[in-house]
C-alpha cells in the first residue's frame, strides 16, 4: 500500500502528458474488461491515440478490436479520439 505523499499542486493530469504508454494502458483497460465492462469503442479510441503518439503495437491492438466492432462503433471511436486530440 502506498504510504507516501502526492503533491497535488505539482501533479500533472495524465491527459496533459499524453504519453503513449499511458494511452496504450487505457486501451488495454477497456479491452480487457478490468473495469467490469468491456468497452470496444473506448478501447479503440485509446489504442488509436497511442498509435498516433508512436506506440506501434497499438496499431495491431486497434485492428484486432476493430474486427469485433460495427462501422458505426468504429466511427464513434474515431470521432472521440479526434475530440480528445482537440481538447488536449
Amino acid at each position: 500500500m502506498f504510504q507516501g505523499y502526492i503533491d497535488q499542486d505539482a501533479a500533472t493530469p495524465v491527459e496533459a502528458n499524453a504519453i503513449p504508454d499511458v494511452l496504450f494502458e487505457r486501451g488495454l483497460y477497456w479491452a480487457s474488461g478490468r473495469s467490469g465492462v468491456v468497452n470496444l469503442v473506448a478501447a479503440h479510441k485509446w489504442f488509436n491515440l497511442a498509435a498516433l503518439k508512436g506506440r506501434t503495437d497499438a496499431i495491431s491492438m486497434r485492428r484486432e478490436i476493430a474486427e469485433m466492432m460495427s462501422e458505426v462503433e468504429i466511427a464513434t471511436a474515431q470521432r472521440e479520439a479526434r475530440a480528445w486530440i482537440s481538447a488536449h
